[in-house]
């Protein structure tokens, strides 16, 4: 998709205040018997966004989006759709569309066939079918492969007569329940950029949802971080990344280590903890502690080598340890390091000669890449 292939006929961007796309869960629960899938959940989604429901498997993020969508409804609390209730509607009555896992597309009809069909079994007159489905193909560069079948197409090109087929009915909410699964991993971030494009383009509401931590922090301009049905943090990228709410979200988002370092020194806003020997000031605003769990990005952290036991003079500043595991991951290096704080990941973009292991290192640390999760377990 690029933007030469775009215009604003039919889809137009909501206006400032627009309500259209507005998407509210109050206090919604559901089970099925004993298992309690989603225990009291609340969220607002503002028109114009794209938000994506953010977990492990089995946090409850499906079942969130098909509450969305309809196909199941909730046992108690409210649900508004652009400040309608829409609590007890199923998904013939509300006004989302579903971009699935499997594209569920029909292999005997033509990509056109394929897109039109939401609009020909609501019989929208052919004129008008024809010319939506004209521009929603040009959008999602499809607009010379009208008359192929599905098994002519790529995975990508599939995924993307699946999104126009839903971006055909003008939904007030876009649905997408994990679109890039079945790509392989470039075409993952080429899919991924075309539907946040589409979706800045557009000004569309959008609800994304996925496993896959990159995916989320790069198209998203707010992610719901759900962990056992409820949300964890709920907040843009960056600061899920540098200002974690606590230990579950530093892990899952950055694979965050974790340490308990004392407290040496509070101001306002911040404190000071004492790594090891190294004084590292962090922000934090709530109650006073001793001892506090500290989640450290391990690109935070930096490795110099130890020139030998002996060394005093010249020796780096740091916490000294020993390496125990180098994992080459093409755009970085991943090292396990063993120090008096416990095992550490470090990561680096360094493209010399990496480490071998053995080798003594003082381990420095980038404050900004820490954040204090709580108190010490």
């Amino acid at each position: 998709m690029s933007a030469s292939q775009l215009s604003f006929n039919t889809f137009d961007a909501p206006s400032e205040g627009d309500a259209r796309g507005a998407l509210v869960f109050d206090r919604v629960r559901k089970s099925w018997g004993d298992h309690v899938a989603i225990p009291d959940l609340s969220f607002t989604i503002s028109p114009g966004t794209l938000t994506t429901l953010l977990g492990p498997s089995g946090c409850g993020k499906t079942t969130t989006l098909r509450l969305i969508a309809g196909l199941e409804l909730p046992d108690a609390g409210r649900i508004t759709l652009g400040g309608r209730d829409v609590t007890r509607l199923g998904a013939q009555q509300r006004d989302v569309s579903m971009v699935f896992q499997s594209y569920a597309l029909f292999p005997h009809m033509s990509v056109f066939e394929n897109a039109a069909y939401g609009l020909t079994v609501t019989r929208v007159p052919k004129r008008e079918i024809h010319e939506r489905v004209l521009e929603a193909l040009a959008r999602v560069g499809l607009a010379s492969h009208v008359q192929r079948l599905p098994a002519e197409l790529s995975g990508g090109q599939q995924q993307r007569v699946a999104v126009a087929r839903a971006l055909v009915l003008a939904p007030e909410v876009m649905l997408f329940d994990e679109p890039l699964s079945n790509l392989d991993a470039q075409l993952r971030v080429r899919v991924r950029d075309d539907i946040r494009d589409l979706q800045t383009q557009l000004g569309l509401t959008v609800v994304y949802v996925t496993h896959d931590q990159e995916e989320a922090l790069a198209i998203s301009d707010q992610v719901i971080v759900m962990h056992e049905g409820r949300i964890a943090q709920q907040d843009t990228p960056r600061a899920l990344v540098e200002q974690p709410a606590d230990a579950f979200v530093a892990q899952f988002i950055g694979n965050a280590n974790l340490v308990d370092l004392p407290v040496t020194q509070r101001g306002v806003g911040q404190v000071q903890c004492d790594f090891h020997g190294l004084p590292l000031t962090l922000r934090y605003d709530g109650p006073s502690l001793a001892t506090a769990r500290v989640a450290i990005r391990p690109e935070a952290l930096t490795l110099q080598p130890l020139a030998g036991p002996d060394s005093r003079a010249d020796a780096p500043r740091g916490l000294p340890g020993e390496i125990r595991r180098v994992t080459y991951l093409g755009r970085a290096t991943q090292y396990l390091v063993q120090s008096s704080a416990g095992a550490l990941v470090v990561l680096s973009h360094q493209f010399e000669t990496p480490f071998p292991v053995g080798t003594r290192v003082a381990v420095g640390l980038h404050a900004r890449g820490a954040a204090i999760v709580g108190a010490a377990q």
